[in-house]
């Protein structure tokens, strides 16, 4: 698989999963709690939205957004080689710290602006893996770079 497709389908998954995190019907609050205080929900600055998409992935409305923007640059990336490479590159480093922020009690909320802990940490581990090979560790066919083979 070339890397300006994993770029494409990183981007179209994160996409989708900020638009989802936008439908009601998505988003599932704990048992038990009630739209305005759900509970176990940790203490969020910005709660707008707060529940569980598909009832596994904590997020809010500002972290809806966020996928929404590394979705669009993962579209926009896969116009060419070079930037495909520098969207799996910095998408994998920036995943990779977010899944590790994701696990510290101190930074697992972002400094209190959105959810990153429970079923995030996983699922970002799990791109990010997936970024980080195809950008950084995957040999390279010429084709792809758009150079000619000598011989």
């Amino acid at each position: 698989m070339q890397v300006r497709f994993v770029a494409l389908a990183l981007g179209i998954l994160f996409l989708l999963l900020g638009l989802a995190g936008f439908v009601p019907v998505l988003m599932l609050i704990p048992g038990g709690a009630t739209p305005d205080a759900p509970l176990n929900m940790p203490n969020l600055t910005f709660s707008d939205g707060y529940g569980y998409l598909f009832g596994l992935f904590p997020t809010n409305y500002l972290h809806n957004a966020v996928r929404i923007a590394v979705g669009v640059l993962g579209i926009a990336s896969y116009t060419s080689f070079g930037g495909a490479i520098l969207y799996t590159r910095g998408f994998a480093i920036a995943y990779i710290l977010i899944a590790l922020m994701g696990l510290l009690p101190i930074t697992n909320t972002t400094f209190g602006v959105m959810p990153l802990y429970g079923n995030n940490v996983w699922f970002n581990l799990l791109a990010a893996g997936i970024a980080a090979y195809f950008g950084f560790f995957k040999p390279v066919d010429p084709i792809e770079t758009g150079t000619p083979s000598v011989g």
